[in-house]
């Protein structure tokens, strides 16, 4: 999957938590998001709450399709909270897709 064709089907997913996103789909979101927010992080501070805000259900959605990718739970997201949930989150996310359904 290419970066514009990530983007447009993250965009067109925005809230939809079912299915599985391939692991391009996902880093290829991520850096979407990273280059979105220190755009607008150098124009305006206000600005760049709003499109976190915007861009954090997507997030979320696609974290959770890829999780469903590798035959886990979106709901294991919620140990991101943690600090050293996020590394274990990281190591999921870059796993190869599982074959079959979800």
């Amino acid at each position: 999957m290419t970066f514009s064709q990530a983007i447009s089907s993250c965009m067109s997913k925005y809230g939809t938590f079912k299915g599985r996103a391939a692991r391009s789909e996902f880093w290829w979101f991520v850096l979407f998001q990273f280059l979105v927010f220190a755009a607008v992080a150098m124009l305006n501070e206000k600005l760049l709450a709003l499109v976190q805000l915007g861009l954090l259900l997507p997030y979320l959605a696609v974290g959770a399709r890829r999780l469903h990718d590798i035959g886990r739970t979106g709901w294991w997201q919620l140990i991101g909270l943690s600090g050293i949930g996020l590394l274990v989150l990281i190591y999921w996310w870059v796993q190869e897709s599982e074959l079959g359904q979800n």
